[in-house]
């Protein structure tokens, strides 16, 4: 007599494990195939776990993305760790979220070792001198929806241009963000009368503490300074990926002199033509810092805070979401999070638009996306065309 299938003997743990190949699945699959940023992903799994899979009501997916946004790190990610949480319980959560960065992992470290034997050749050169004024366009794009969405009042438009001021004046990217914040939450304690006279009272200060926010010390390079580096943004993260670019040039740039403009801007690019998170520019600057134990090491410090945070804050969406000190406090990070994002985008211009032909494209790339919402993704490719034709002639 043949033995009876542990399934069928189990058949709640068959079922557990039949959700976690499917979370595993559905994961890498959309891993795969999610360009264009975190508004992509997050709309790529609107449609398959909402409209085609039915796993989740519409309500609900909307209770988990504003969660999602009350908490530092990836957005996309810890939506995608949200609903596998929903889908198979704790396992879920794992396996959903490492579903969803492996694809972009292993695409960025193939890159990153391309990069690192390559990278001078004319061709590779080319494709990145298209590739970055085309990126500096793609942000400038970003910066207009999430800056139409963020400056919905006039407390927080003032909030916002406070903020870009100090972020100027070379205050520390973490203070400005905390004291927006807390200014706008003040604000709201205080009542919406108060508001605007709270936040005036309190950002002037900012500009102030700009020494305590520009001091260089230099850190020498390891794995464990890596780690922890990336473990500090990965935990304090607001906002979309680009704003990751703020918190990587401030520090590994400008403080410690890891990297050069020019190889942040190369990481940055990459990242844009790679499907998926786009932390997981992490992976290929520590893979050029460290080679494979670098990009280990990165890529789980800048990723890990997501997987706690969603496990601790899932039970708490109800309570996060109806919470009015909450909101206006993440009002103020988000318009502040604007700031840093301009601010950057100026500073990596300057690096990216060298000539002509790179404002040509930067110029075009811009009108076709704010103007004719040309798709992101394939934009990028088709900078990177260009500039390995321009490099071949």
């Amino acid at each position: 007599m043949l033995p009876t299938p542990p399934a069928l003997r189990n058949p709640e743990a068959g079922e557990a494990r039949g959700r976690l190949l499917e979370v595993a699945r559905v994961f890498a699959k959309l891993g795969l195939v999610g360009f264009g940023g975190p508004a992509a992903h997050v709309a790529l799994m609107e449609d398959e776990f909402v409209r085609r899979r039915g796993w989740l009501s519409r309500e609900r997916f909307l209770d988990l993305l504003g969660a999602t946004n009350l908490i530092p790190g990836p957005n996309s990610t810890e939506m995608a760790i949200h609903v596998g949480h929903l889908r198979a319980g704790r396992a879920g959560l794992v396996v959903a979220g490492v579903s969803f960065i492996t694809p972009a992992l292993l695409l960025m470290l193939g890159c990153a070792w391309a990069y690192v034997r390559y990278g001078a050749l004319p061709a590779a050169g080319g494709l990145l001198y298209g590739v970055k004024p085309v990126i500096i366009a793609v942000v400038l794009q970003a910066l207009c929806g999430l800056g139409r969405v963020a400056t919905r009042t006039r407390a927080i438009t003032a909030v916002g241009l406070v903020s870009l001021a100090a972020v100027a004046a070379g205050v520390h990217e973490l203070l400005v963000l905390f004291a927006a914040g807390t200014a706008l939450a003040a604000g709201r304690w205080a009542g919406e009368a108060r508001a605007r006279r709270s936040a005036a009272g309190l950002l002037p200060l900012l500009p102030l503490l700009a020494g305590a926010g520009s001091l260089g010390v230099a850190v020498p390079y390891g794995l464990v300074p890596l780690l922890l580096f990336f473990l500090k943004v990965g935990s304090v993260l607001f906002g979309s990926g680009y704003v990751l670019l703020a918190f990587l040039r401030a520090d590994v740039v400008e403080r410690w002199g890891w990297l050069s403009e020019a190889q942040l801007l190369d990481a940055v690019a990459v990242g844009q033509l790679m499907p998926g998170p786009v932390f997981t520019t992490a992976t290929f600057i520590g893979y050029l810092l460290g080679g494979l134990p670098g990009a280990a090491v990165s890529t789980v410090g800048i990723f890990l805070p997501a997987f706690v945070f969603v496990a601790l804050s899932g039970p708490l969406v109800p309570r996060i979401r109806r919470s009015p000190f909450a909101g206006a406090f993440l009002d103020g990070v988000n318009v502040a999070s604007i700031a840093l994002m301009a601010v950057v985008t100026a500073q990596l211009a300057r690096a990216a638009i060298v000539d002509l032909p790179t404002g040509a494209l930067a110029l075009v790339a811009a009108v076709l996306l704010i103007r004719f919402r040309v798709n992101s993704a394939g934009l990028v490719l088709a900078g990177g065309l260009v500039g390995v034709v321009v490099g071949l002639g």
